[in-house]
């Protein structure tokens, strides 16, 4: 079958197999950033967003993406490069392997609650599964990235 979606801001037409996930296809596609993880929509590696909302691309089938807009980390460098570069500088990542899906949360957190709770946060990173730190450099990271913002970018 045939599909035609946007990826990343450009135009993509592709013949899958209905049965293909929106991670095969993205990932077949060059975004290497989407992991796969648990392969049951539990870890949050997989994270793109459909039409600016976060979707876990393991457990929606390609076919459901055609005639939307797929966003990935790749396709979201210019507003992800300062919060990670900030995280990263925060010792917040660890291994990194779940920083991919860490940061689409967190920006589609800030485009949700751009001054959210800990509580909201919390929420937020509940999706992500992360085995290094307990979440506990990523939250503290977040707080610290949203109080960075309020001082207009000084530390």
């Amino acid at each position: 079958m045939k599909i035609t979606l946007t990826l990343n801001g450009k135009k993509t037409e592709a013949e899958i197999r209905p049965d293909m996930l929106l991670i095969d296809f993205v990932r077949q596609q060059g975004c290497s950033s989407v992991k796969r993880g648990c392969e049951t929509a539990n870890c949050g590696l997989c994270t793109v967003f459909m039409d600016d909302q976060p979707v876990l691309s393991c457990s929606v089938l390609a076919a459901r993406a055609d005639g939307h807009r797929i966003d990935t980390l790749e396709g979201l460098q210019e507003e992800a490069e300062e919060f990670g570069a900030f995280i990263a500088g925060q010792g917040a990542e660890q291994c990194g392997f779940c920083n991919p899906g860490m940061i689409m949360n967190a920006i589609a957190l800030f485009r949700e609650i751009p001054e959210p709770s800990v509580e909201e946060i919390q929420e937020y990173l509940a999706g992500n599964l992360c085995r290094c730190s307990g979440y506990e450099g990523q939250l503290r990271g977040i707080l610290d990235f949203i109080e960075y913002r309020k001082n207009g970018g000084a530390r």
